[in-house]
């Protein structure tokens, strides 16, 4: 039973951040760039779902637990230091290799992945800074470690639509 759960608490937030990275791209296709169901690219929703499960969901998991380790505590001012720290350091290191593993699933070869991470990242890291360190401070100061990142993938449905319509844009 022990197994079970160890098991489920690991696999649990990578499905939820492929459920959501999915979504968000349903929303990017059908909302922002109105394809339409004949014009959806079911590939492309497999692929964001594949990179929310095998990337996303693990990566941002463990580091939650990392930043709880070198931060612990609830406070207002570990709160702050841990938004310093999610926002100085890992925001800026994923966001680069979300948007390199994305051309690579897109099949761009180094260099067009490379002029596309030049052309998208500044841009993605500035619209990252608009939204989530105060959806962070909130999340580190409010809810425990178990629930935090369900409630970053929450509210990320928004920031997934964004990913993958910038991330998808050849």
């Amino acid at each position: 039973m022990a197994a079970l759960r160890s098991c489920c608490a690991r696999v649990g937030p990578a499905l939820t951040a492929g459920a959501l990275m999915g979504a968000g791209d349903v929303i990017a296709q059908q909302l922002v760039e109105r394809r339409g169901l004949r014009g959806h690219q079911g590939p492309r929703t497999l692929k964001m779902m594949a990179i929310g499960f095998c990337f996303v969901g693990p990566v941002v998991g463990s580091w939650y637990k990392i930043l709880d380790r070198l931060i612990p505590g609830s406070s207002k001012v570990v709160a702050v230091k841990k938004v310093v720290l999610d926002q100085g350091a890992f925001a800026p290191c994923f966001l680069g290799c979300f948007l390199a593993i994305t051309g690579a699933t897109n099949g761009l070869s180094v260099e067009e992945n490379w002029s596309k991470i030049q052309q998208d990242y500044t841009d993605t890291l500035m619209t990252n800074y608009c939204i989530w360190p105060p959806v962070q401070i909130a999340n580190f100061y409010f809810v425990p470690l178990k629930h935090r990142l369900a409630v970053v993938q929450c509210v990320a449905i928004v920031w997934n639509c964004y990913l993958s319509w910038k991330a998808n844009r050849l």
